[in-house]
């Protein structure tokens, strides 16, 4: 079982930069894939960027790339994201999720079990 909680969030302005975090609890925390999604008004999550167990490999969508940063730090169960160059359009509730750790890239809502109750981030114009 892992529980996960999110912090950081809120207005910036465009252009700007913000640190999520997310702290884990859980014993198995080192063990799991950690992804950052997003839920903007009215659409989809979206999958942003994920980092696994081991912090050896990442991969992220094309919406986030060279902006936007995942770690990890298994020392103190949590995990980050850093964003920057904020667009009007990066605003949205921002969860982190936990997956078994695998051999793929993990990048569907369905494949992570454990979900945080998401931080408001908001990018004024």
């Amino acid at each position: 079982q892992v529980q996960l909680v999110e912090s950081g969030g809120g207005l910036v302005q465009a252009g700007g930069s913000l640190r999520l975090s997310c702290a884990a609890s859980g014993r198995t925390f080192s063990t799991y894939t950690m992804a950052w999604f997003r839920q903007a008004p009215g659409k989809a999550t979206e999958f942003l960027i994920a980092i696994r167990w081991s912090g050896e490999d990442t991969w992220y969508a094309d919406s986030v790339k060279d902006r936007f940063t995942i770690s990890r730090d298994n020392a103190k169960n949590s995990v980050y994201l850093q964003m920057t160059s904020l667009k009007p359009e990066d605003t949205a509730v921002y969860y982190c999720a936990a997956a078994p750790s695998g051999s793929s890239r993990y990048t569907r809502p369905y494949e992570y079990n454990y979900w945080g109750q998401g931080t408001q981030v908001t990018v004024s114009s």
